[in-house]
Formats: structure tokens, sequence, C-alpha cells
């Protein structure tokens, strides 16, 4: 990745570029990204990247790929904006078809009615169809809610060290309290130690020195990414489980798998044949299994798609226990945490600020590698004041110029689409030429994406001449 950023092509192509990435790499990619001076092209699950360094969005669905103007957020609007229509379009539709096979069934007997009864067959041939939304389908994920839950706190660490090897700790003088509501994210650059302290707080690494206190009847469930190599091969998800519950009829286990999140149809795929968020779903069921009060999951959405993303964030949010997560994922960490702990310097404390903030320290401290020195501002008359403002306004006639241009864009979009509503909202149109009214809803959706693209780039450049004007 390096190499390909460093080569700095005309053209940059990304393929699922912060899979294996730090957060802080992940946002400093994405700061790279935005102000990246050429074309880039990039295939990613990360929602923040595609909300924060893209302008454009094309869909691949149904084989045929549609060209959305704005961020990842603004797609999803204009998506379901489209899709509302086409549902509405295609319900008038079937309205008017069955209408007009309602006169040709009670006339085309009757010699008297013969002739309309015809020519309602062939306005109906005419008529066509409007196509079906197709919605993607996403099986829900379900943790087990731990059955009784240990009085806070949970885990209590005091003067602990962790390490590989004797004498050498990754981390020290850890002293921390985890209580068993906790949702906690774990920040730090790779190298820095979280997986060492995931592996420890689980059990998984001894400590030391120190003390580590666990509640009694404390169970934790642990998912690492590195685990999707210790599923069998050859054996299905349902093999899996039924290792953990031999005892239980068919109908239970196929149950749990189902709660793992995974399809029917891949209920008996051996594990070797699934997908890896598949496979991720799997192992993150099996971690959860025995409804553990303490969930710890390590870089859970390598493999996972957005829809899945969304599904891990509405299970973690459903379950009762604690949680420790580390993801480069920040819409995952921004959904389902409330505290984060920093691993850095060889131990582990505790970032009061927010995401925002730990975003802003790890941007700039990127960004100052590449700054030059600033010579200091020297006194100027009133004279020379008054030519170096004329030559910034002159300087930033471009720029005015472009903003001028937006409102006018915007103006006349927003035109375009009180016309199309207008005729959009004629039944008419739909009896007639349903065709016609499914390419007016589109067209509808086309301007409402470049209105909502033209509104942010007005927005941004507005800032940025006041900025300049003020500067």
């Amino acid at each position: 990745l390096a190499a390909v950023l460093f080569a700095e092509p005309d053209l940059l192509l990304l393929d699922e570029p912060t899979n294996y990435l730090d957060l802080e790499g992940t946002m400093w990619l994405e700061d790279y990204i935005r102000r990246y001076p050429h074309t880039v092209i990039i295939i990613s699950h990360d929602r923040d990247l595609l909300n924060n360094a893209v302008n454009s969005i094309v869909h691949l669905d149904q084989k045929k790929l549609t060209f959305y103007r704005g961020n990842y957020d603004q797609f999803e609007r204009q998506k379901a904006e489209a899709d509302e229509l086409q549902t509405k379009a295609k319900a008038k539709n079937e309205a008017a078809r069955k209408h007009l096979q309602s006169f040709i069934d009670r006339f085309k007997a009757k010699a008297s009615k013969a002739r309309q009864a015809q020519s309602r067959v062939k306005a109906l041939e005419r008529m066509g169809t409007v196509a079906a939304v197709i919605e993607d389908h996403v099986q829900p994920i379900t943790f087990p809610e731990p059955e009784k839950q240990p009085a806070s706190p949970i885990v209590v660490i005091q003067g602990g060290a962790v390490g590989y090897q004797p004498g050498k700790p990754i981390l020290k003088n850890l002293s921390l309290r985890i209580d068993n509501d906790d949702r906690i994210a774990l920040l730090g650059s790779n190298g820095n130690g979280k997986s060492t302290f995931a592996k420890f707080i689980s059990g998984r690494l001894a400590p030391e020195s120190g003390e580590v206190k666990l509640a009694p009847g404390l169970k934790i469930g642990f998912f690492a990414q590195h685990q999707l190599d210790d599923l069998i091969p050859e054996q299905s998800a349902v093999e899996h489980v039924r290792r953990l519950m031999p005892a239980e009829p068919e109908a239970k286990v196929r149950a749990r798998v189902a709660q793992m999140g995974l399809a029917t149809e891949k209920m008996a795929t051996a594990a070797k044949d699934l997908s890896g968020g598949e496979k991720a779903r799997l192992l993150m069921g099996l971690a959860a299994f025995h409804a553990p009060n303490l969930l710890i999951l390590d870089e859970p959405t390598n493999h996972l798609d957005i829809d899945s993303r969304r599904a891990l964030i509405e299970a973690l949010n459903d379950y009762d226990g604690a949680v420790i997560l580390i993801s480069h994922d920040r819409h995952l960490i921004e959904a389902t945490v409330d505290r984060l702990w920093l691993v850095n310097g060889g131990t582990v404390t505790t970032f009061e600020g927010d995401m925002n903030e730990y975003r802003d320290l790890i941007v700039s401290s990127g960004r100052k590698k590449d700054e030059k020195p600033q010579a200091a501002d020297d006194t100027t008359s009133k004279a020379d004041q008054r030519k170096l403002n004329a030559e910034k306004r002159a300087s930033l006639t471009p720029l005015r110029k472009k903003i001028n241009e937006i409102e006018s864009l915007t103006a006349k979009l927003e035109k375009q689409i009180q016309v199309l509503d207008t005729e959009l909202a004629d039944p008419v149109l739909y009896e007639k030429t349903p065709a016609k009214a499914a390419e007016k809803a589109k067209q509808r959706g086309e301007a409402a994406a470049k209105l909502a693209a033209a509104e942010e780039d007005w927005l941004m450049l507005s800032a940025e001449y006041e900025e300049a004007m003020a500067g």
C-alpha cells in the first residue's frame, strides 16, 4: 500500500485498503485520500472511509451499475428514495393492469363491447410492467444473554504486567477496572499491545506480575481475527455447533446456528467453503456460545460487508454483557462503546476525549511530519495591506465564480425536482405510461443526488472562501 501511494499515480485503485490497517492507519489513509490530487477508485466496507473520503458511489446490484453523487450516507438516502418511488410506481402499475384486465374479463364475450375489450387488450400489452425492488436480506446476529450478571467490578487489575517472554513485558503498570455494563474500545497503533491486552483479559496470557481479580462466576467470550484458521475445514457450521451441544436435537442445533447469522442454505456447508464473513459470524457465535458476561472482540469486521457490520452493531447493542472491542472501524466503535482506553507507551490508560478528538490527534500528528516552517509575517503599511487585500480578492475570483455557478445549478435542480414531483403525483402517468413514470422517478432520484452533491460542494467552497478572506 505504501509503495502504491508513494508512486502517486493518476488513477489510484484500492481494493479493501483498510482491512489490515489499524484504526490510526485507517484515519491517516482517509485523510490522505480526501486530499489526493488525482482520481481514486475504492472498493471498501468501511463506512467512515466512504463517508469522509469519496464524493461518488457506484453501486453494483443485480448485475447493474448505478452511479450516485455524494458519500455513502447520501447514497443510502438516494437509493431509499428511488426504491420507494419504484415501489409506488409498481403498485400503481399493477392497479392499472388489474383495472384493464377486469374490463377485458367482463366484456370480451359481449359483442357490443368486443371492440372496447380488444382495445383494452392492446393497451394492456403496451403498458408493460414495473420491476419490483429486490431487497438484500441480511441475516441478523444474536448473542445469547448472560443468565446471571456478576456485580461490578467484574475485572480488577492492580500493578499488572504481561508479555510473551519472562522479564520482557509488553505492557506494565496496568491498574484498571471493568464493570458489568462497560463498553470499551482499545485504541493504539498496531504493535502497541492491544491484542496482547485482549489475550491477557481473556486469560490466554498469564500476568508476569501484579494482581488480576475476576468476579465469581465470570464467563468470558473471546474472538480474534486469526481464529479463522481454527475452524475444522471439512466440518460444517452445524457440526461445529453440535460438538458443543451433542445431546440436543437437530432442530435446536440449527436454531443456534441461525442465531449466529448463517443462512439456512449455508448451515451444512463445509467451513473451507464459507466466505470470510460467514466464517467470522460462525466464530463470533462460537465465542459467545456459553452466554459470556464479558465479550472480547479483536477486529471482528475484517471480513464483514457493510450490512453485516450493521447487524453486528445491532447485536452488540442488544447484548447485556460487557464488551471490549478492538477495531479499525470507527463507525462500529462510535455506535457501540462508551469508554476509550489508549494502549501506548507500554501501558493502558483512559482516553478522555471522543473519537473525533482522537482522529484529530492522529491526523494532525501525521501531517506535522510534512509541514514546512512558515516565515514570520512582515509588518506592512496600510497601502501595502490594501494591495494585499486586492490581490487576495483577485486570487479568489475563480473560487467565487465556482460558488456562483453552484448556486445557479442548485436553483435549476430545485426547479427540476419540483416539476418532476408534480408529474409523478399524477396517477394517469402510471396507468398510461408506466415506463415513462419509472424513467421520471429515476430522473428525480438523479436530480436529488446532484442537488445533495451541489449543496455539499457549496458549503465546502463557501467555508473555504470565508476562511481565505479572513486569513
